[in-house]
Formats: structure tokens, sequence, C-alpha cells
């Protein structure tokens, strides 16, 4: 049942607040490869300088996660997402403003990354884990998903539309302020130190330490983190590099605009699909499933000609593989090493995913400004999705059996 005294924090509520706070979260981020075109033109840099501070972005994230993991799980939520979006919001305003690579980096990549950490779909799901009750937890990860997904269905063509009527710069600062209505959402997802309930296997009294040492040196948790890289890798590149790549191919910004939101929509069914098919359906397949779609269905898009039509239609397909990987990840997670260290160890998982969105983001504009393409990124996206698919079989899916489980 939900761990608080508060009557008014029912399932409804706890779920609406955070879903809220994931469309908030992922939206603007999600629009950032719009704003590297007129910034890189107006400061006459490269597209690898801005690609540079968006890695340091993503590797910043990954790396602030277990951390903002370990501090919600042992603090409570709430303070971690408030303070996670204030970062975030002090970061798209200094973003604003930039006008040397170092306050690019610093606001874009240090601000928004670690901001990122602590407000994003991660800690959100790890909060559903812990407050709802076990029989809302895939389908909670799923919706919560979705959310994120609707963010940049939203904001993707609410971006180019702001760009148009008020400039690339107040865009960035209205992002800024509806970053902070996180704060008062956040408090319907705050949870105490220790109040989550003990899940099948789990041992209430374990420490953060023996938590990570058991899941560190346990073979499925690290197949399921090395597989969760290529997901980063594929989504950091596509969404940040996308809309200059088809300005590359003589299509509008609008193009890439509709595109990137026709993934972030479509991906809310396949969210909402990923979270139903992991209660009913074995969860590494799921993955496996997943990663190998996106693989054929990249190799499909640069096999053909690029025209709005299969740009648009790349982007629905695409959209339904987009971030469905996240509840059967946080599934696994959960069904492994129970709910008490949820937010630390998905936290660590998510560092890989975020290692792979660094580089990226990172090695696309690097390949742009050395070979003038992209063709070497999308096809090594294509290598990992497929290596990806097989890492994932191997799995293992039941909770893991510790000492004093055995011994009673």
């Amino acid at each position: 049942m939900v761990t608080t005294h508060s009557t008014w924090r029912t399932p409804a509520v706890i779920l609406t607040c955070g879903c809220l706070i994931a469309v908030i979260a992922f939206g603007p981020r999600s629009t950032l490869g719009f704003f590297m075109t007129p910034m890189v033109s107006l400061n006459g840099w490269g597209r690898d300088v801005f690609a540079f501070a968006i890695a340091i972005q993503n590797i910043l994230w990954g790396l602030g996660q277990p951390f903002s993991g370990m501090l919600a799980d042992r603090f409570g939520t709430l303070p971690v997402m408030c303070v996670g979006a204030l970062l975030y919001a002090v970061g798209l305003a200094v973003m604003s403003v930039s006008t040397t690579p170092g306050m690019l980096d610093l606001s874009a990549g240090v601000c928004i990354g670690l901001g990122l950490s602590g407000c994003s779909f991660p800690v959100v799901l790890a909060a559903f884990g812990k407050i709802l009750p076990e029989q809302y937890r895939s389908f909670s990860f799923g919706l919560g998903t979705a959310a994120g997904s609707f963010g940049q269905f939203l904001f993707s063509p609410l971006a180019v539309l702001l760009m148009d009527a008020v400039g690339w710069q107040n865009t960035l600062l209205v992002f800024a302020v509806l970053m902070l209505f996180a704060m008062p959402l956040a408090i319907a997802l705050a949870t105490r130190r220790a109040v989550d309930p003990v899940a099948a296997g789990s041992v209430p009294t374990q420490s953060l330490r023996q938590a990570l040492t058991e899941a560190l040196g346990h073979r499925s948790y690290v197949l399921l983190t090395l597989g969760y890289f290529t997901c980063g890798f594929q989504l950091q590149f596509i969404t940040l590099h996308m809309p200059a790549y088809l300005i590359d191919k003589g299509l509008s910004a609008h193009v890439g605009g509709w595109t990137i939101a026709a993934i972030g929509l479509f991906n809310i069914v396949g969210s909402l699909g990923s979270g139903w098919l992991s209660g009913i359906f074995p969860k590494r397949f799921l993955l496996s499933i997943i990663y190998f779609s996106r693989s054929a269905l990249i190799l499909a898009f640069i096999s053909f000609p690029v025209t709005p039509f299969t740009c648009i239609l790349f982007g629905a397909s695409m959209g339904i593989f987009w971030l469905s990987t996240v509840p059967p990840t946080t599934g696994l997670i959960a069904l492994m090493f129970g709910t008490r260290w949820l937010a630390t160890l998905a936290g660590f998982a998510f560092f890989s995913h975020q290692v792979g969105g660094f580089l990226g983001v990172l090695l696309g504009g690097i390949a742009f400004e050395r070979a003038g393409s992209y063709d070497l990124m999308w096809w090594l996206a294509i290598l990992s999705g497929v290596l990806s698919a097989i890492i994932n079989l191997p799995i293992v899916e039941k909770p893991v059996v510790r000492a004093a489980a055995a011994s009673a």
C-alpha cells in the first residue's frame, strides 16, 4: 500500500504528479538539438562544440544518477527532486546567454546534467516502485516512461513555434520557468527513509554497500547494464543530431521538429505497451526484441531517400521502441533485488545508458566535423543494437537468493 499517512496521496494523485514531472523534465532536454544550428551560427562554433556540451550533460546525468538515487533512498525523493529542478532551470536560463564554449559547458552541460539526475524519470519511477501498491508497479513504470515521451512530443513542436515567435533565447527562458513547476509537484512523490515495502527475498537491513556489492557481482545485472549502453547511444545521437541531419538533407527545421515529436507521440504507445508486456512476458526477450527492432528501423531509414514522409514514418516507428526499454529494465532490477535500493541500482544501470549517450552525441559531432556526414554513426547505432539484443538473452529473471533467506 501507499507508504504515507496522508489521505490525499492516492495512487491516482501520485501517478498524475509523477507523470507531470516526467513531462516537464524530459521535454526541454529533448529539444536541445533545435538550438544547435542558431547557437553555432551566432557564435561561430563547430557542431562539435555544441555536441561536447551535451555530451557533458549526458555523462554528468549518468554520474549523478546513482548519487541522486542514494540520496533519494536515504533521505526521500522530495529534496532531491527540488534541487534537481532548480539546477535544471538555472542551466536553461544561463544557456540562453551563453556566448563562449565554457559558458555552454557549464549551463547545458553541468547544470542541466546534474539537474536531470535529480528530477528526471529514473527518480520518478523509483518513487513509484516504493510508494505504490505492487500490483501497480509494471503499469506505473510504463506510464511514467510514456509521460516522458509525451513531453518530447509536446515540447518539440512547441520549441520550433516559440523559436519562430520569440527567438531561441526567450524559448530557453520559457522552458526554465516551466521547469520550476516540478518542485511543488514533487510533494506528492515524497518518500521517507527505509519505508519501502519488502519485496520477495529482500532483507530490510541490507546496507548500501551490501546492495552495491550484490548487484555489481550479479551476472544478470551486469548484462542488463551493458545492454542499456546502446539505449543511450542510439537515443542521444538521434535526439541531438537528427534536426541538423535533416537540414543537411535539404529539409526544413519543422520536419525535424515533427520527426522528434512523432518519436515522442508513438513512444507513449510503446512505453505503455512495454509496461504491460513486462508483467506478462519475459523481460529479457522483450528487451532483445526492442534493441533488434531499433537497428532494423535505422537500417531501413538510411537505405531510402530522406523525405518528409520517410522522416515522419521513421519517427513514428522508432517511437514504438524509443523508451520502451525503461519499464522492463527497471522491472528487472526491482524483481532481482527488491525496492529498498531501487533508485540507487537503477541509477547505476542508467549510468551505462548515459555513457552511451555521451559517446553518441560527442562522436556524432566529431564524425560530422571530420567526415562531413553522419554515416559512420548510423552504422555504429545499428551494430550496438544487434549486440545489445544478444547480450540481454542470458539474463535470469528471478529474485536473488540471499544468505538470510537461504538459512531460513
